[in-house]
Parts: structure tokens; C-alpha cells; sequence
């Protein structure tokens, strides 16, 4: 028996890890369906994602739809069961009124139709050609004949017969009406089967088109990946031709001439153009002192004119202010000499009163004494 050495360990450590490492290598490699080498991964998980986001919203809306056709039948259902149970409740509620507040005997007329009405009473005649049977006492009339009884048994089977004959439409129309439910219901058993079957299509059809996509992305992917490819190496031969001509053209040579315009010798090539001369820039500038010293005079005039304005619209207002002063010194002197004449009116006024009310309590007196001494008399 061999006893293991370190080194021994040690190597087959490093074989194992070895081997383990060429078998995840074989497996990113070998597994078409995990490598992910030669491809664009970002804009495969970005497909993925949209497709995921797709599916769900998908499953969402036929869910809110689902749930919007299970909420509706229920509705309907409820509201039907309400509708049947309210026209149970009316007739019921009706029959209840008829047979408490609507019976024979509280008509006003009942004693007109009274069945017993004969029994109560002695009868009217004997024959129809009774003697105390007189116009005058109006006992006999058109169909109160001695065959009366005869006519109500008839009356009678008549009505009977009308009500048997409306027992059987109200049968007739209830079996009708129970038909009708019926073909409602399977009419939309059927409908709900329709909207399976057509649910079903429309995700067979999702698939392939997902599928179609799919394949279609992928040949995208491999169109974009080899124009991307000619497209760096056309740029590159691009660089190279614009590097070459910008070293041999005038643009970095900096050739003055390359700026004259074929306009005239007065106009230039923008793009061209190196900057201007000495002499140039001298007559700008004194064009510039020459228009600064143009717009401070303009300035000073115009500070000139807005001073006169000022001093003008000062003058105005100070006058504007006497002549206000002046008119409440004249409103105020106004009334003043109202207040006096209203007071002077006021004291006569109260002169007045005084002198009525004296006269007043005199006749009064006067009267009084002429009542007492007429009494005395």
C-alpha cells in the first residue's frame, strides 16, 4: 500500500482543476443554446425583456378582459333574477289588493249585481205580464225576463270558458318564455365557445409570429453585425483619404490666397479666411471711436430734453396743487356759511314749535274750563 504525498495531492489538485475548468470551457462553447460568444447579448436580453413585457401585458389585458365578461354575465344574471322576482312581487302585491281593498261587496254598485238581491227582496213581478208590473214602477227592462236564470247558467259557461281560454295562453306564453331562456342560455354557451376557440387561434398565431420574429431578429442581427464590420472599415479608408488631403491642402498650410473670393477683391471665402490686416482693423477702430462719440451726444441730448421735460411736469403739478388748495379754501368757506344759515333755520324752526306747542296747551286749557263750567250748568 502507497501512502499519498503532498505533492502527490497537490498535482492531482492542479489536474482536477484543470479538468474542471476545460469542461465549463467545453460547456460555453459546445452549448449552442448558452454560448454567448460571436453574439450580441445586449440586444438579445433587450428582445427578451420586450418580449417578456409584451407577454405579460398581453396576459394582463386578456385577464382584465376575462374578468370584465365573468363580471358582466354575472350582472346580467342578477339583474334578471331581480326583474323576475320584482314582476313575482307586483303580481302577488296586486292579487293581495284585490282580494283586500277591491272585493264585490264595496263596490258602489254591487247592489246592482247583488246575487242575492232576489232573495232579500219579494219579487218584482209574477210573469212578464203582470198586472202591478206598470211602467211607473220601472220593474221591468230589457232582458229581466222570466229566462234570467237560464242566460246567467249561459253567462256563466261563457265566462268559464274565457278563463280556461286564458289559463292556456298564460300556459302557452310561460312555455314560450321558458323556450326563450333557453335559447338564450345556449346562445351564449355558444358564444363562449366561439370566444374560446378564437382565444386559442389568436395565441397559436401570437407563437408563430414570436417565432417569425425571432428568426427574423436573429438574420437582423447578423446583417447589422457584418454591416457594422464594413462600415469600420470604409470609415477607417475615410480617415486615412480626409488625414491625407487635410496634410497636403492649404487649410493647415495657412495660404493667404486661398481666402480671395471670385466675387471681388473687396469679398472673402469664410471658411477660408485667416483674419484681417493691420490697415483693416486701424479703420474699424476708428469708425468705433467715431460712432461712441456719436451716441454720447445723442445721450446728452436726450438728458437735455428729458430735464426740460421734468422741470416742466414739476411746473404743472405745482400749479395743479394751488389751484387745488385754493378750491378747498373756497369749498371750505362755502360751508361754513351753509352751517350758519341751517343753524340760523334751525333756531327759528324751534322758535316755532315752542310757540305752536304754547298755543296747542292754551286751547286746550281753554277748552277744558268751557267743558267743566257747561257740566256745572
Amino acid at each position: 500500500m502507497e501512502v499519498a504525498q503532498p505533492k502527490d495531492l497537490q498535482e492531482d489538485f492542479v489536474l482536477a482543476k484543470r479538468r474542471y475548468a476545460e469542461l465549463g470551457r467545453q460547456k460555453r462553447i459546445f452549448n449552442a443554446r448558452n454560448r454567448i460568444i460571436g453574439g450580441d447579448t445586449t440586444a438579445w436580453d433587450a428582445q427578451v425583456c420586450d418580449q417578456n413585457i409584451k407577454a405579460a401585458t398581453e396576459k394582463a389585458r386578456e385577464e382584465t378582459f376575462a374578468a370584465e365578461m365573468r363580471q358582466n354575465d354575472k350582472i346580467a344574471c342578477i339583474s334578471e333574477n331581480r326583474e323576475r322576482r320584482d314582476r313575482k312581487n307586483l303580481c302577488k302585491a296586486i292579487s293581495d289588493f284585490q282580494q283586500s281593498f277591491q272585493r264585490p261587496e264595496t263596490r258602489r254598485e254591487f247592489h246592482l249585481s247583488d246575487p242575492l238581491a232576489l232573495k232579500k227582496d219579494r219579487p218584482a213581478r209574477q210573469s212578464d205580464y203582470d198586472a202591478w208590473n206598470t211602467i211607473s214602477g220601472m220593474q221591468k227592462f230589457m232582458g229581466e225576463d222570466l229566462n234570467f236564470h237560464l242566460r246567467k247558467k249561459f253567462q256563466e259557461e261563457q265566462n268559464r270558458e274565457w278563463s280556461l281560454q286564458q289559463q292556456k295562453e298564460w300556459m302557452i306564453s310561460r312555455e314560450n318564455q321558458k323556450c326563450a331562456e333557453e335559447l338564450y342560455l345556449k346562445t351564449r354557451l355558444q358564444f363562449d365557445e366561439t370566444a374560446k376557440h378564437l382565444q386559442n387561434l389568436e395565441t397559436a398565431t401570437r407563437k408563430a409570429v414570436c417565432a417569425t420574429v425571432k428568426e427574423f431578429n436573429k438574420n437582423q442581427a447578423l446583417e447589422s453585425a457584418e454591416r457594422k464590420i464594413q462600415e469600420r472599415k470604409q470609415e477607417q479608408e475615410d480617415n486615412l483619404a480626409e488625414i491625407s488631403n487635410l496634410l497636403r491642402g492649404d487649410l493647415l498650410s495657412e495660404n493667404p490666397q486661398q481666402a480671395a473670393s471670385s466675387f471681388g477683391p473687396h469679398r472673402v471665402v469664410p471658411d477660408r479666411w485667416k483674419g484681417m490686416s493691420q490697415e483693416q482693423l486701424e479703420e474699424i477702430r476708428l469708425v468705433q471711436r467715431q460712432q461712441v462719440q456719436e451716441k454720447l451726444r445723442l445721450q446728452e441730448e436726450e438728458r437735455q430734453r428729458d430735464m426740460d421735460w421734468d422741470r416742466r411736469r414739476i411746473q404743472k403739478a405745482r400749479k395743479a396743487l394751488l389751484f387745488e388748495r385754493q378750491q378747498q379754501r373756497q369749498q371750505r368757506g362755502l360751508r361754513r356759511a351753509l352751517d350758519c344759515s341751517n343753524l340760523s333755520l334751525a333756531r327759528e324752526q324751534l322758535l316755532q314749535k315752542k310757540h305752536m306747542k304754547e298755543l296747542c296747551t292754551n286751547h286746550a286749557t281753554e277748552d277744558y274750563f268751557t267743558q267743566f263750567n257747561t257740566g256745572s250748568r
